[in-house]
């Protein structure tokens, strides 16, 4: 099982002003966001997060680091912590609820080794830019979200920590709180560690993770170094402390008459009058249920064929998988109806799917199964620039 350890953070000043200094994670941004962010504070977290600039922007990025700590716009606890994040918000259905999990470091496993599993299927990415701030820095300033599958945590984190500061982005509350007390740090570290934890989120941040524990392994000869582990927020998987949304897909590279076609062969249609609400998404999923839109914004039910996906996984990303097998469609991915709708005429078609069950992401996981990829959207998202995890820096 993983270990989960506490570590000496690094943080804004208490005088900072988090609106000015917090920013979305890295990997969400557009250019016009970092313009916007840069422009809120010189020390705003995307001047080290996102660098910008030539072949020495991630050397810059390290001087300002080490820059906003000379001169306590940054504070480095002496004391190691975990620190409790909580997130208010309502969610889709209108619920109000509070999502409560830990900042830690998470131990870096070897991929298959087990303790810390996959939980789908990733697109490939360029690793050059996260692994040359990391080598830069020798610091994690995004954390990774994991899933904790051992029971309790939720309930070892009810207890307030020391307040730290609250943000309120979008309707969502950001709450920070620090626990240095050695018994509830062992307390929750055991309560983690006793099961497996499921990435969430950063499949990605905790591949170059594993990459640069490497790297730090080979240049020190050590095992035990801070780059064991990374910067990862746990939360228990269970239904009241999960916010989850479904990931679409557009298609392409075939006209819409085939790709209907493609699809006859595992789903019947139906008609739908008007443009899918978000009452058809609650129908689809009570009823079991996909969409089917054309560029024009018509939309049609698609209703599965009875033992089309015998021996298929109930995951709505599965059966398309499965149904478009031989097909020449091209996918890409969109979460939000909205974003559908403004969207979906730049494409072939686009299909609404359900979102992920939380007993198919734990029954996934528990088998060993990866899911297709973008099969779940957890939010909120997380914000960065809360706290920074240093690493072990590589020698120079």
């Amino acid at each position: 099982m993983p270990a989960f350890e506490p570590f000496h953070a690094i943080h804004y000043a208490s005088s900072s002003n988090w609106d000015d200094v917090i920013a979305p994670p890295y990997d969400v941004l557009s250019d016009d966001d970092i313009d916007e962010l840069n422009h809120r504070s010189e020390h705003n977290i995307t001047w080290i997060d996102v660098p910008r600039g030539g072949a020495d922007r991630y050397e810059v990025a390290a001087a300002l680091l080490h820059e906003w700590l000379d001169a306590g716009v940054l504070v480095r606890d002496e004391t190691p912590s975990f620190l409790i994040y909580r997130m208010d918000l309502v969610d889709a259905t209108g619920k109000p609820r509070t999502i409560s999990g830990v900042l830690g470091g998470l131990e870096v496993v070897d991929e298959g080794a087990g303790g810390v599993l996959p939980h789908e299927r990733t697109t490939k990415k360029a690793k050059t830019d996260r692994l040359d701030l990391t080598i830069a820095t020798a610091a994690n300033l995004s954390p990774v979200w994991g899933l904790a599958l051992a029971k309790g945590l939720t309930a070892a984190l009810a207890a307030p920590g020391e307040i730290m500061g609250s943000l309120v982005v979008d309707g969502v509350t950001h709450r920070i709180e620090k626990i240095t007390d050695p018994e509830r740090i062992a307390e929750i570290s055991a309560l983690i560690g006793s099961d497996d934890v499921l990435i969430a989120d950063g499949h990605h941040r905790y591949h170059i993770s594993r990459e640069y524990r490497d790297m730090v392994r080979k240049a020190t000869g050590h095992t035990d170094t801070a780059a064991e582990y990374t910067l990862t927020f746990i939360n228990e998987l269970v239904d009241d402390q999960l916010s989850i949304e479904a990931i679409h897909r557009f298609y392409d590279g075939i006209p819409f008459a085939q790709l209907h076609n493609d699809l006859s062969g595992s789903f019947s249609f139906e008609p739908i009058k008007g443009r899918p609400t978000p009452s058809h998404l609650a129908q689809m999923v009570e009823e079991g249920r996909l969409i089917l839109m054309d560029a024009q914004g018509r939309a049609e039910w698609m209703i599965p064929l009875p033992g089309a996906f015998d021996g298929v996984r109930n995951l709505d990303g599965a059966w398309l998988e499965h149904a478009l097998a031989g097909s020449k469609a091209e996918v890409s991915y969109q979460h939000g109806l909205d974003e559908i709708l403004e969207m979906v005429g730049d494409h072939t078609a686009a299909v609404l799917i359900r979102p992920t069950s939380l007993e198919e992401i734990e029954r996934t996981a528990r088998e060993g199964l990866l899911m297709p990829p973008k099969s779940t959207f957890f939010t909120p998202k997380l914000r960065t620039g809360f706290v920074i995890r240093p690493t072990a820096q590589l020698p120079r």
